[in-house]
């Protein structure tokens, strides 16, 4: 429960301008100092410095970069990583494991920087140093010491760079296994399953530039770009400055879509700004499947009222599979139905097929709001079908995109850390190393869980992360990794993850990506893979915080040439990044003259064959219509419907601040968001004391200490922020098809706190 009162002021209608320069500038100062804020932040996403650690959102050409080339979360993001404070040996012995728990999340990783290797040996009560080499030998001698290989899991971040996820899947496989779970299966597995199979690539397809220079339209759905990418707002400016419109379809009024004071310009900080959204649709938590329905239903009955005038046939018949069925459908959906289920008028979806009826070219952008609900999968291909009805993919400023969270978590998934890649990728691995990867599939994030839960799993490997705090059923996945022989956690900060241990566990510091990468044959760089598939190069600038920091490919190398030798050349790997950057190029498709595409400025971009040549590797070369029945989770009396948010000081499970300006919240972030009318139904007060409590066929789940907040929620919905309520979501509550967590959709009862 918050000790500090919540102090709602109601949602902003603005986003940027000067305030986001003097919260950038603060945190900054605060963690950096001066010196270290200006080597930093000055070279972020410059082609001669480094990538933002925080989200994935892409970059301009080089030559139309600015000096602050920013945004106000990734400066905090650089300054959470280059913090000057240090959790060092002297720290772990005056803190127990037991008094760490009790701390949370915010207060650990605000506690500086992780500065030499731990271990926390069994049934010690505290954390102790231990060196490089005894930590990779104790990791070896109990992955070695399993009965199969099957029985470890190796987790990966989507922070971690290509070339360390690229050794990371390696290593995973010489061992054995395949259990390569990821945090992609807990945001956006959803948009890849529903893409793969309906146009034959699992990635977005659009670029910067249709984005800021050619399309007409851009909806903006289940995303909150002004928090989670913060970026884009000015890619979105631009286009809205070419006379594109933007619709924003989000249950609630993000400060992104209002007016965006862009703090690169003095029309941004002293002038009005830009009115992003031209048109906001309050759809109800998870009714986008309903509300694309609606849409492709009035876009077919304007077709039969027009023939020929309103969709694209030729691009239909000749690129695409399914649509007589799908437009038969649509043409049997209930009107009222559409609009109950998303909460929307019939009116107000028709002005909307209206808007696209009059552009040519059509941008859909979407996160987890649409990801992480039962019925993903079958919203993403509904928006798929959206877009082949006018053919809007494969030509400038048209397509799907998925917007990446994660910096590198498209990247991570290109290089293979998947627990289902095809036999292509496999059979190049074995052509490449010399030995016969494992072909059965392993286990993602959810699974492993259960996994180790019901004692399948004895080894926990973490590159990078907060698995305890990222994944759904806090309770049991805390339980699950306690429950492992060993975990061992690569990482740059302390986190609930590493509180959260098996019998034994290591805790191996790893360089940030602000800082200097040096091996045997110098000084290296490391690369990813924005949203828009560039892949660009990054090269930290900063000394290391600690001479005891590892890279992540060293830790990876290390921990190959502990178990197995040089067998595959790990020492060689470690000493020289381009020796993987090699290899990458024999065995992942679209890398071919890697190391010399990568030192172009900007980098280079990967095939996508529907962007390139309107070329759809699907099993029948063709495009699919789908048809996807509309559905909403069942909410009985007296519920609610809860989706998770992010707040604005906050990225990920990481939390810089306890304040929410967009949305007038300080202080605190034990907080529910609630309609007004509601509050009314439910007997509650703004400001009240309240418990949240999820239903699940397995039993409920409770989340206390909430304080209910007014707010302009659509009826019968509520939002909070997560990690907070991920206790909230089962284990079992997942998407169709992708095994997702439903973190955006959970039916709660909101009671009254007795502590009130």
């Amino acid at each position: 429960m918050d000790e500090k009162p919540i102090n709602p002021t109601g949602p902003k209608r603005s986003s940027a301008g000067m305030h986001g320069i003097t919260e950038s500038a603060r945190y900054s100062m605060a963690e950096m100092g001066p010196k270290r804020s200006l080597q930093t932040l000055l070279k972020m996403n410059h082609v001669d410095g480094f990538d933002c650690p925080s989200c994935a959102w892409g970059d301009p050409d080089p030559d139309h970069r600015k000096i602050a080339e920013f945004c106000e979360n990734g400066a905090k993001a650089v300054a959470w990583e280059a913090t000057r404070k240090r959790v060092d040996a002297a720290f772990f012995a005056e803190h127990s494991v037991a008094a760490l728990r009790e701390r949370d999340g915010h207060w650990l990783e605000s506690q500086g920087r992780l500065a030499q290797p731990m271990h926390l040996a069994e049934g010690a009560t505290h954390y102790a140093p231990i060196s490089w080499d005894d930590a990779l030998a104790l990791t070896a001698d109990r992955l070695r010491g399993l009965a199969d290989p099957n029985r470890a899991v190796f987790y990966t971040s989507g922070r971690t760079s290509n070339e360390a996820a690229f050794l990371y899947q390696l290593l995973a496989r010489r061992f054995g296994t395949n259990n390569l779970p990821d945090c992609s299966n807990m945001c956006h597995e959803s948009s890849g399953a529903a893409l793969n199979e309906t146009i034959g690539v699992g990635k977005g397809l659009i670029a910067y530039a249709d984005i800021t220079d050619y399309a007409d339209l851009i909806i903006v759905v289940g995303q909150n770009p002004g928090t989670c990418h913060p970026r884009m707002l000015t890619a979105l400016e631009q286009a809205k400055r070419r006379g594109a419109r933007i619709i924003a379809a989000n249950p609630l009024p993000e400060a992104g879509f209002g007016r965006f004071h862009n703090p690169q310009n003095a029309r941004g900080l002293v002038g009005s700004g830009t009115q992003l959204a031209d048109r906001h649709l309050p759809v109800r938590i998870n009714g986008d499947l309903a509300l694309f329905a609606g849409l492709n239903r009035a876009l077919i009955d304007r077709e039969d009222e027009r023939p020929g005038s309103v969709l694209d046939h030729e691009f239909i018949d000749r690129y695409c599979e399914g649509f007589e069925a799908a437009a038969a459908a649509w043409r049997a959906l209930d009107w009222s139905r559409i609009e109950t289920m998303a909460g929307l008028s019939r009116r107000l979806i028709e002005d909307c097929a209206a808007d696209v009826l009059a552009v040519d070219r059509v941008v859909v952008c979407w996160a987890m709001g649409l990801t992480q609900h039962r019925n993903a999968v079958a919203t993403v291909r509904e928006i798929v079908n959206f877009l082949l009805l006018r053919g809007n993919i494969g030509r400038p400023g048209a397509g799907p995109a998925p917007i990446r969270g994660h910096s590198n978590v498209q990247g991570d998934r290109t290089m293979g850390i998947w627990e289902k890649m095809p036999d292509t990728f496999l059979d190049k691995l074995r052509d490449e190393f010399g030995f016969d990867p494992p072909r059965s599939h392993g286990l993602d994030s959810v699974d492993s869980i259960k996994a180790m839960r019901d004692g399948e799993v004895d080894v926990f490997l973490g590159l990078g992360g907060n698995f305890a705090s990222a994944s759904p059923d806090t309770e049991v996945t805390e339980a699950a990794l306690a429950n492992c022989a060993l975990t061992v956690h690569v990482a740059t900060k302390l986190n609930r993850s590493h509180l959260c241990h098996g019998t034994e566990a290591l805790l191996l510091p790893c360089l940030g990506r602000t800082e200097r990468d040096q091996q045997a044959s110098g000084e290296q760089f490391v690369t990813v893979e924005d949203t828009m598939a560039m892949v660009h190069s990054s090269r930290g600038r900063l000394l290391p915080g600690s001479r005891q920091l590892r890279s992540e490919v060293a830790i990876v190398a290390g921990l190959g040439h502990a178990l197995f030798g040089d067998d595959l050349g790990w020492r060689d790997m470690r000493d020289d990044y381009a020796v993987i950057r090699r290899h990458i190029e024999h065995v992942v498709p679209g890398f071919h003259a890697f190391e010399q595409r990568i030192r172009q400025p900007g980098g280079f971009m990967l095939p996508r064959p529907p962007r390139d040549s309107r070329t759809f590797p699907t099993a029948t070369g063709r495009a699919r219509f789908t048809v996807n029945p509309p559905t909403v989770p069942d909410v009985p009396p007296g519920h609610l419907l809860l989706t998770t948010v992010r707040s604005h000081d906050q990225f990920n499970t990481t939390v810089y601040g306890l304040d929410d300006r967009y949305r007038g919240i300080k202080g605190g972030r034990r907080v529910v968001f609630l309609n007004q009318d509601d509050l009314r139904d439910l007997h509650l007060h703004d400001g009240d004391l309240v418990d949240l409590v999820s239903v699940h066929p397995d039993g409920e789940r409770r989340a206390p200490g909430f304080r209910a907040v007014r707010y302009p929620t659509p009826r019968g919905c509520a939002a909070a922020y997560y990690p907070e309520t991920n206790v909230l979501v089962a284990l079992d509550s997942t998407a169709e098809t992708s095994n997702t967590p439903t973190s955006k959709s959970i039916v709660i009862r909101v009671e009254r706190d007795d502590r009130a």
